[in-house]
């Protein structure tokens, strides 16, 4: 059953969505970006400042000086979502977890289709590896995480970086994560008339990953990784009431047997979204705190 705040959300999800007649895309970047959560009031941080990673644009949340970085990935549908859409749960990361938070402003879909955000960040990783020190970070301590598409990003990228044999991380969150093109899952069916859609989701899967790419690479599609050994430990945060909540879970289920160290939680009465609105949903609020406390223990902050 849906908690009443999570019933708002879905309500407000009414209208011409992706794959419907009349939806509008540019307007509603500009919804996303122009109707973006407030911050929590008592969320303060030190300092807040846009920089440029190698071309990238990303905000750079520091709570103190040296403090150790979470990468945090927006949603969105790899279609909307910057870095305006997820100010208030970037400010919520950085003031209850003691750690600095780069939020990356990846390209969107359908004009930068994949691997265009996987790419950028990266690109912003390495940069904050390199010149972390230089904005009063240590980039010696990392750790991701993404909600939805971002989600989907964060575990693309843990994958890369384990098979590459490259720099890890110290934890990867995945918020109610998009992990699987195939789109099944018994919540598909159960929870088709939420916040978000089936064809809302295949539409924004034919942005991200149109006809020439192979959706069965685990860097498009995570969920395709015949092994997910020797990744990141996790946190894994699904939502009762998200078609979205059967992958999430069943990744999951995957990182813990193939012995990577996890935590999962269903967040019970929650839809689709609810992540990046801490200062109107208590259900999101108590979520970040979930979060903050998993980085903060996983970085030593």
């Amino acid at each position: 059953m849906l908690h009443p705040q999570s019933a708002a959300l879905a309500a407000a999800a009414d209208g011409p969505g992706p794959g419907d007649e009349g939806f509008d895309l540019a307007a509603a970047r500009r919804a996303m970006s122009g109707d973006a959560p407030p911050p929590v009031p008592g969320d303060a941080v030190a300092l807040v400042a846009d920089v440029d990673a190698d071309g990238v644009r990303c905000r750079l949340y520091r709570p103190r000086e040296g403090a150790p970085v979470l990468v945090h990935v927006h949603g969105g549908g790899w279609v909307v979502g910057d870095l305006e859409s997820h100010d208030a749960v970037c400010r919520s990361l950085a003031a209850r977890s003691g750690c600095a938070v780069l939020a990356v402003d990846y390209r969107l879909a359908p004009e930068h289709p994949w691997p265009a955000a996987l790419e950028d960040v990266e690109a912003a990783v390495a940069w904050l590896r390199r010149e972390g020190r230089a904005h009063g970070v240590d980039p010696g301590r990392l750790a991701l995480t993404g909600d939805s598409a971002g989600g989907g990003l964060v575990a693309a990228l843990a994958l890369r970086a384990r098979d590459a044999g490259g720099p890890t991380y110290a934890l990867q969150v995945l918020v109610y994560p998009v992990l699987d093109a195939r789109r099944g899952g018994a919540s598909y069916a159960q929870e088709g008339n939420g916040a978000l859609r089936p064809a809302e989701m295949a539409w924004y899967w034919d942005a991200y990953a149109p006809p020439g790419v192979d959706r069965a690479r685990p860097d498009v599609s995570p969920s395709a990784a015949a092994d997910l050994a020797g990744l990141p430990p996790a946190l894994v945060l699904s939502a009762e009431h998200d078609v979205l909540r059967d992958e999430a879970e069943d990744y999951a289920a995957r990182l813990a047997l193939a012995g990577v160290p996890v935590a999962a939680t269903r967040w019970l009465g929650t839809a689709h979204g609810f992540f990046r609105r801490p200062a109107t949903m208590d259900a999101a609020s108590a979520a970040v705190d979930q979060v903050a406390a998993a980085v903060r223990r996983a970085l030593g902050a």
